[in-house]
Order: C-alpha cells, then structure tokens, then sequence
C-alpha cells in the first residue's frame, strides 16, 4: 500500500443506538444519573431493551458518527470497532458499508452480543444514555490495521475507549503508529465523567505527545482542568501546545453554536450553523434506511 484512499480513521465503540423520548421522573424511576453516559451490563440492557416502546433504532458509536460525518463533507473516511455477528452487529456493518465508510474488522462469534446505547431524550433536549460495551469491548492491538493507520493522515480516537485496558493498548499503538507515519493524532473526551476518571491520562497523552489534536465541550474542558473558568480551561488547553476545539452548545447567538480553535495560529471562533458542523456526537446515530431498519427488530 503506497497510500491509504482514506483521509480520517475512526477507533471507537461500535454500538446500536435505540432512542427513545422520556420524561425526568422515567429516569429517576429507573435511577439514571440525568445528562450522563452510564456503563451497564448485559443483564441491564436485556432488561431495557425488553421494555422499549417504539424506540428509533439506529446504527451509531461516536466516532463511527464522526467518520460518517466526515464522509458527509466529501472525505474519505475509514472505521475499527468491534461487533458480534449476530443481527445488530450484522446491521451495524451494513449501515456504516452503506454510508460509504470502510470497515473491515472481523466480527466475533464468541462473547458478548453487539453493544448498545439506549439514548433517553427529555423535553428539554437533554441526552441520558445507558450504554452496555458489548463486544465492542473485544477490540485489541490485533485489530489495528498497521498499514491503514500508516498512510491515513488523521486518527481519530474515542476517549470512551480508555475504560479497557485491551482497547486502551490498540488505541496506543494506533497513535504511535501514525506519528510512526507523520500523521495526525486527535482525540475525542467523550464525556465530563469520562475526564473525571482519567484526568491524569488524558493529560498525560497530551503532555507525552501521543495526541496532538483534542477535542471537548465546555463541560469537558472544565473537568480537565478541574476549573468552574471557562477562560482559565481555555487557557491552560492552550498552554499544552496541542490544536484544541472546544464546542460552546448554546452558548452561542442567533441560534448558532460557537466553536474556539486553537493551536500553532492565534485563537479564532468559527460560528456554524448546529446543522452543518460535525464534531464528536453520542448517541446521535447513523442509519442507512428504512431497510436497514427493518432487520433490528
């Protein structure tokens, strides 16, 4: 392979998202932290799963969202996760084949069935999400295409993925594989819970120069640097000589949202209508139809 035909290379959670509208007392009934991304277990999904009422089933995972999004602008986008072989794994592969993303990971015939995030939306837009791992969880070192994090200019990798010490070990030798290679390492936060839980890594991945490119939201950011300062987080990711993007959500006008880049070249705000910019986005989901569709139930 002279060069990979890909420009952006996913690592992250394949899961099967099932979305579904509830009201607040729903998630205190069921004691569900609001607004936060909870690990549950094989046992827990099958429960909920077996309680859902009309639930949007679609095909998701962050960064599998972000490479579709970015194949949504035109680029070249590329994908490892891990699924079972089973209906929604099977479905999963077909959604994201189907949106132009290569994926060529081996499913698994053994273990955990495919993950799965039950998205819970509130009326005041709030996401809940219960996510159950799955075989996702199965992705290794033994699943890192060499070749294709070689020659693929940007990887982007899931901060989720840090909760498993053998997706941990693939995310590592995929960074240092692509700096191998000259190319670009990003990294996603995920979630304020999932900085609280590895604040010192995140750093350290920064400050050790496996990742040079990171992604956050104010909630994120704030975690990272245990600061209520939006200013001060801003400034101290700034001081770590790394391209950061910090989302604001509403904190924008107009109904905008306001994106702060910064990196090597003065700090700029880049104002986008919410429709039209893609960044790091749990539990919102890919799907290739109403055919697709049909082969979850």
């Amino acid at each position: 392979m002279s060069r990979a035909p890909y420009e952006v290379l996913g690592l992250g959670n394949s899961l099967v998202d099932i979305l579904a509208h509830a009201k607040d007392d729903f998630l205190s009934a069921q004691g569900m932290r609001k607004g936060a991304m909870t690990l549950i277990d094989e046992a827990r999904a099958e429960t909920l799963y077996a309680a859902r009422e009309q639930p949007v089933i679609e095909s998701g995972g962050s960064a599998a969202n972000t490479i579709v999004g970015v194949g949504s602008f035109g680029l070249r986008g590329a994908y490892i996760g891990k699924v079972k072989d089973d209906p929604l794994g099977r479905a999963f592969v077909d959604d994201i084949h189907a949106m132009g993303v290569a994926f060529g990971v081996t499913q698994a015939v053994d273990g955990p069935a495919t993950g799965r995030c039950f998205v819970y939306v509130t009326p005041d837009g709030e996401r809940t999400m219960n996510t159950y791992l799955g075989a996702s969880q199965l992705l290794s070192p033994d699943d890192v295409d060499d070749e294709l994090v070689r020659f693929t200019p940007i990887t982007y990798l899931e901060g989720y993925m840090w909760d498993r010490p053998a997706a941990k070990q693939a995310f590592q030798k995929a960074a240092r594989i692509a700096h191998e290679g000259g190319n670009r390492v990003a990294l996603t936060l995920s979630d304020a819970f999932c900085v609280d839980r590895f604040r010192e890594e995140f750093l350290g991945l920064m400050r050790g120069g496996l990742v040079d490119t990171v992604f956050a939201n104010t909630e994120e950011v704030l975690s990272l640097y245990r600061t209520a300062s939006f200013e001060d987080a801003l400034e101290s990711l700034r001081a770590e000589g790394v391209l950061g993007v910090v989302t604001r959500s509403e904190k924008g006008f107009n109904g905008r949202k306001i994106v702060e880049a910064f990196g090597c070249a003065p700090n700029v705000t880049i104002e986008r209508p919410g429709s039209s910019t893609t960044f790091p986005t749990p539990g919102v989901s890919f799907s290739a139809g109403p055919s697709a569709q049909a082969s979850r139930t």
